[in-house]
């Protein structure tokens, strides 16, 4: 299984979309199709989908056994996929995904999810570190809108800082899984 790809699904939880407890995602729905498009198609070449589920502190929107921590339903884990929970924005942390990725022969990740200037650019950054060949969704990630830039100018810078170094930046319908 040299070379092997894993699809890793970070932070697509209820929290991040339902608008209890902050705002939903700009364009989530969108954000919601693209990523459930990847998955089928990681799915049906039998790459390994594994996705990184938040534990925020108590009174966070993803506060672990709230209906904000559970992962949305419109990408839910299926018969087979893996879940990875971490407690800071980088997804290896004291994590077990490094010995999952390991134990399957992992070599290349696609990444996709929430949120862009966190957990996508740390846990990007971190597995390039490791030696991971990273490709980025880059239309597959979100945030929110902030004081100095909107949701979309964040978007684009962290695509355009990451896919100059640590990421092969791609569209999510353009990224094709290989047989796992």
């Amino acid at each position: 299984m040299s070379g092997a790809t894993a699809l890793l699904v970070i932070d697509v939880q209820m929290g991040m979309f339902d608008g209890r407890r902050i705002s939903p995602v700009p364009g989530g729905e969108l954000l919601l199709e693209r990523i459930g498009r990847l998955i089928a198609r990681a799915r049906s070449a039998k790459v390994p989908v594994i996705y990184v589920q938040h534990c925020g502190d108590h009174g966070h929107p993803l506060e672990p056994g709230t209906p904000g921590w559970k992962i949305h339903h419109a990408i839910a884990p299926g018969p087979g996929d893996m879940v990875v929970q971490k407690a800071t924005p980088d997804s290896f942390h004291e994590t077990d995904l490094q010995d999952k990725l390991e134990a399957l022969g992992v070599k290349k990740l696609v990444v996709a999810g929430l949120q862009t200037e966190y957990c996508i650019d740390t846990t990007c950054r971190r597995a390039f570190s490791l030696g991971y060949d990273v490709t980025l969704a880059g239309d597959g990630h979100g945030t929110w809108s902030t004081k100095l830039l909107n949701a979309d100018q964040i978007i684009s810078h962290h695509n355009s800082v990451l896919g100059n170094w640590f990421v092969t930046l791609r569209s999510a319908d353009e990224i094709e899984f290989a047989g796992g």
